[in-house]
């Protein structure tokens, strides 16, 4: 069948404003390959770079829109050999350098050359020669196209998991601050692995999912801080020290809740940062409680290619449970209103497929 000449795509133009356009579809040049998107999913990132009209990192405006994708190889461009038109792919949504230092060290999160891909709520995608190279992955017959989009996030959390420093042979006592994608994905990930998880959110319905994800408590917190003491009472009633959880993994980006999981490790603890604060946000620190203790205060950022493996070779397993994230789907047309309802909490995931 000859493929049509026009695809519809959904363009970001500025702060909440995106634009559904029929435009040409791409024809892969050297090393490219042009992707059929089967489908893609929304994600907090994609809220946040609605609200704010771009993203310093990966997307200034106009662009094209959206990043977590899975789907079909269309047409490949000249000397693309490992992939074929008809098999069935995920891309991620970043291509490292793979030379610099930082690659070399295994940690191509923080390329310095980092390069991202967005387009993924449109019918086709032109997937870059450096992408072909580091970042396509073939995924089985059997794995659903809108489960197979779920592994940029599901990389992204396995590549926290791993800064955690856990010890799987003992299992620890955990808070998830944020019921959020992220913050659930962290959930079913650590409770596979056998620790026990606290989560804190103001959603009712969310911490209903977590405990579904693997949760073990889930507690009701406000959304202006000051809640870690709730977190902590919490923790030492499954068996925490009474001064608070082993590991404290914030998910929402909110600085006041930055505040609370500093507040809510216990000394000798870790405290993961994951989610990300606007730019030019501080917070303050108590300077006396982080040296005498010993808190080991990490930042955490994206995935690599070993966890973005690692969560393809999860989302094969049905019984992990990132299905519970999906909770709507909406054809491109419908881009915007999917992410006002993920604005609203509504839903959590959004799958985009079709016109």
């Amino acid at each position: 069948m000859k493929l049509a000449s026009r695809m519809q795509a959904a363009v970001l133009l500025g702060p909440e404003e995106v634009a559904i356009r029929e435009l040409d579809i791409p024809v892969p040049g050297p090393g490219e390959v042009l992707l059929r998107v089967g489908a893609a999913t929304t994600c907090g990132t994609d809220v946040k770079v609605f609200c704010r009209g771009g993203h310093p990192r990966m997307l200034q405006v106009p662009a094209l829109f959206g990043h977590e994708m899975a789907g079909t190889v269309e047409r490949t461009g000249r000397g693309v050999n490992a992939l074929a038109p008809g098999e069935r792919v995920v891309v991620a949504n970043s291509a490292p350098c793979m030379v610099c230092k930082r690659c070399r060290e295994g940690r191509q999160n923080l390329c310095p050359r980092l390069r991202y891909l967005n387009g993924a709520f449109a019918e086709f995608v032109l997937v870059p020669a450096a992408f072909v190279a580091t970042s396509v992955y073939r995924i089985p017959d059997e794995l659903p196209f809108e489960r197979a989009a779920l592994a940029e996030p599901l990389a992204c959390v396995l590549h926290g998991v791993e800064a955690c420093d856990l010890d799987p042979e003992r299992p620890a006592q955990v808070a998830v601050y944020g019921a959020g994608p992220i913050g659930l994905l962290f959930v079913a990930a650590l409770a596979r692995d056998g620790h026990r998880v606290v989560l804190a959110d103001p959603n009712a319905s969310r911490l209903r999912t977590g405990e579904l994800m693997g949760a073990a408590a889930s507690v009701t917190i406000g959304r202006a801080g000051g809640q870690a003491a709730a977190v902590r009472a919490l923790c030492h009633a499954l068996g925490a020290d009474e001064e608070g959880a082993d590991v404290t993994v914030e998910c929402t980006g909110a600085p006041q809740v930055w505040a609370d999981a500093l507040d809510t490790v216990r000394p000798g603890g870790t405290v993961n940062l994951f989610g990300g604060c606007a730019p030019g946000t501080t917070v303050a620190l108590d300077t006396h409680r982080l040296h005498y203790s010993e808190i080991t205060v990490k930042g955490v950022y994206h995935h690599r290619p070993a966890t973005f493996e690692r969560a393809l070779g999860l989302l094969t397993d049905p019984a992990f449970p990132a299905g519970q994230l999906i909770n709507a789907r909406r054809p491109i047309a419908q881009v915007e209103e999917a992410l006002r309802s993920m604005m609203r909490k509504e839903a959590l995931k959004v799958v985009i497929a079709g016109t």
